[in-house]
């Protein structure tokens, strides 16, 4: 078993965090497990459903007077937070690590990009402008204010156990709101570990709040979406449970925002840099071993260099060291669990059955352990086949070839997702047009890695709707009040 040491042991935590108080105790425990190796890292309490109302009581009771903080005071906080997140890469890397499977190397770059929220939102916490206007009456007049919304429930997946939080709860805290937090399950101590750092960083009691659950997600789910104290949402994950908290939510019909399923196209065209074009599209498609939400799903090369393209790419994907993501040869670790890997191997099998052709041979490392696969690499890929209309969501480099501008469009656009794209080319009018005419949120031209704290992230169709990260994302988290005076005279 690889078992990774902690500079500070502490922060390895054994409870909920409701209230600033850790709660170890629950009617029954669960397991959280390395991925890679299976075995047993934590066991932390599945807590009554009952804890939700608690943690959602603490943080209204919270909010009454942190939504009075100024704005200075909360981007001190949030500074600390972004400090200490900073001093505790390394530890937070080998947690997101060892609950996740992905290679520590990404998993301190992932604890990076997540500190960064909390560095960019002490800055715009100050910057929470309203707008003063003029209205038609001539003695009237008119401002607006930005208040915080709420209480915000905050739920989040596995795939960036860290980074989800932090891109959420930094705009909440920011704004003057305070947060309840149901990580997943299987990755619950990246999340335990913020709060951790966020009582050493001096947020008051009840601001930050950690529930757990194993058994009773669905229910927690629940608890939050209808309870009129909650005034938000905020979700990343599937577009099936967005759609079941949708309507959980409309009760009460609080604020929502929802960062759900994508199936991103990389659309490469002749004239594009070929080295280039390959080398971004490889990091795409197989960061997190292809484990995230904006991954290059389906990979699109014109025809006349869809083989120099494949070539190339089959022999930079041979050259991955797949291991435990603790061993320091290792550049992608494990996928999160069977199912995951299970899916990738339906898709491999469905095309290669209705006419796909191996450029490189992955599957089942089971020498390394259960959850362990080789990428794959397929050309001549075409719609018909799942991986076309499906998201993988694993290490499936998926080759279709495309005739011209306009037919590939049509085909990226042929999904009721619109998350991520990547567009490669030389050529400025084709990158404006293409870049224009896709059903995306985010369109990436000539590079693959493009998520950045600056940057407005969020979809389109049914990848969900919001902003989070850039001046957008402090949006969602606050409420526009206008204020009215009237017969003012003039001198």
């Amino acid at each position: 078993m690889v078992t990774p040491t902690f500079k500070d042991p502490e922060i390895v935590r054994k409870g909920a965090f409701v209230n600033g108080e850790w709660l170890t105790q629950g009617p029954n425990q669960f397991n959280v497990t390395d991925p890679a190796t299976l075995k047993v890292i934590a066991t932390l309490p599945d807590q009554d459903v009952s804890i939700v109302d608690t943690a959602i009581d603490a943080a209204y009771e919270a909010f009454k007077t942190y939504k009075h903080t100024t704005p200075r005071q909360r981007a001190t906080w949030l500074r600390n937070l972004y400090n200490l997140m900073t001093e505790y890469n390394e530890d937070l890397g080998k947690l997101v690590t060892w609950e996740n499977g992905k290679a520590l190397p990404e998993a301190k770059g992932e604890v990076k990009y997540g500190a960064s929220y909390f560095e960019w939102y002490a800055e715009e916490a100050p910057r929470i402008y309203g707008h003063t206007i003029q209205p038609g009456n001539p003695t009237n007049r008119a401002f607006t204010l930005r208040q915080p919304v709420g209480v915000c429930g905050i739920i989040t997946p596995w795939n960036f156990p860290s980074a989800m939080i932090t891109r959420k709860a930094g705009a909440a805290l920011a704004a003057g709101c305070t947060v309840v937090i149901k990580p997943d399950s299987q990755t619950p101590l990246s999340a335990l570990a913020l709060a951790y750092l966020a009582e050493k960083a001096g947020f008051p009691k009840g601001v930050f709040n950690v529930v757990l659950s194993d058994t009773q997600t669905p229910e927690f789910g629940l608890k939050l979406c209808e309870s009129s104290k909650v005034k938000k949402i905020s979700f990343t994950g599937s577009t099936n449970v967005g759609k079941i908290l949708m309507k959980q939510s409309a009760s009460t019909l609080k604020k929502l925002s929802f960062e759900l399923g994508g199936n991103a196209p990389v659309i490469v065209f002749k004239d594009a840099d070929l080295d280039n074009a390959v080398e971004q599209a490889v990091a795409s498609k197989f960061r997190g071993l292809g484990q995230t939400c904006v991954c290059a799903n389906r990979i699109y090369v014109e025809k006349d260099i869809l083989q120099k393209f494949g070539a190339k790419f089959a022999e930079k994907v041979s050259n991955f060291k797949i291991g435990h993501g603790l061993n320091e040869e290792t550049t992608h670790g494990c996928l999160i669990n069977s199912k995951a890997l299970n899916k990738v191997e339906e898709h491999v099998q469905d095309a290669i059955d209705k006419g796909a052709k191996i450029l490189l041979k992955g599957g089942r490392r089971e020498d390394l352990g259960e959850n362990f696969y080789e990428p794959t690499v397929l050309t001549n890929v075409d719609q018909s086949m799942k991986v076309a209309s499906e998201e993988t969501f694993g290490p499936l480099g998926a080759l279709i070839p495309f005739e011209n501008a306009k037919q590939v469009v049509e085909w990226a656009n042929d999904v009721n997702v619109g998350l991520a794209a990547y567009v490669f080319s030389k050529d400025i009018n084709t990158i404006y047009s293409v870049s224009e005419a896709l059903e995306s949120g985010m369109v990436s031209c000539n590079t693959g890695l493009f998520t950045d704290c600056s940057i407005p992230f969020g979809g389109v169709k049914e990848s969900g709707f919001g902003r989070e990260g850039s001046l957008y994302g402090i949006e969602d988290y606050t409420v526009i009040k206008t204020v009215n005076i009237g017969t003012i005279q003039t001198l």
